[in-house]
């Protein structure tokens, strides 16, 4: 199969080789770019915390990115989101992971069963820009005292108007993967600019989640992954 994965660098570059490791053809068009705000995060760590929140591998690049001064902070409780996440953060060094069910609401539930009595100190949710609420509003409903701090922000990649239809000339897509509701909106938007309906462009749209797919065309004949991480995603192909 042809598919087109539309997530950011490095994590398209990843996925791609994933994808050829089972035998398709992956055409990369990251939507979005990360900006990294490494100084949010060492500003946040010498702030008095509990523990501390990911929801995507993107945070925890962020923190590889402090280098030695994140060896204070690598025995401090931290809970992720799902498996892809807790990966990363072991290989960053981090010995006290919890690992939520792939979704923020279900990360509230986690954290709030590991501390029923109380967090001693504020939970710090290093957080990305923009991003979905549920984690903050699962905290709040829990009572957890928490403080977001937004240590990366994803921007649109601008590409030419025609770019779809160039993509197009080189061959039929027989699927494209869509990892977040932005995401989504943009490659709407670049279809648009295209001329391009999106049934015309692919038979199928693999999506992270139901608000992915939401943010898609009525005629994307979208299908959405069990749980919203990687694996879950591919076994859809």
């Amino acid at each position: 199969m042809r598919v087109l994965v539309t997530r950011p660098h490095p994590a398209a570059a990843a996925t791609a080789l994933k994808l050829e490791a089972i035998g398709h053809e992956a055409i990369l068009l990251p939507l979005m770019q990360a900006e990294h705000l490494a100084a949010a995060i060492e500003t946040a760590l010498q702030q008095s915390h509990g523990a501390i929140a990911v929801t995507s591998a993107e945070a925890t690049r962020v923190l590889g990115a402090l280098g030695r001064a994140l060896e204070p902070h690598l025995a401090t409780p931290l809970f992720c989101v799902g498996e892809a996440t807790g990966r990363a953060a072991a290989e960053l060094g981090f010995t006290d992971i919890h690992v939520g069910p792939g979704t923020g609401e279900g990360l509230a539930e986690t954290i709030a069963a590991a501390f029923a009595a109380g967090l001693p100190k504020p939970l710090l949710y290093l957080a990305g820009s923009p991003r979905s609420d549920g984690l903050e509003r699962a905290l709040r409903q829990h009572g957890t005292d928490h403080r977001t701090v937004e240590c990366y922000r994803m921007t649109p990649l601008a590409y030419r108007p025609d770019e779809l239809s160039s993509l197009l000339r080189t061959g039929r897509f027989d699927a494209v993967l869509l990892y977040s509701r932005e995401t989504a909106r943009q490659f709407a938007a670049l279809l648009s600019q295209s001329r391009l309906s999106a049934a015309a462009f692919a038979p199928r749209y693999l999506c992270f989640s139901a608000s992915t797919a939401e943010a898609l065309p009525a005629d994307a004949a979208t299908e959405v992954a069990a749980m919203p991480d990687e694996e879950n995603l591919l076994k859809l192909l």
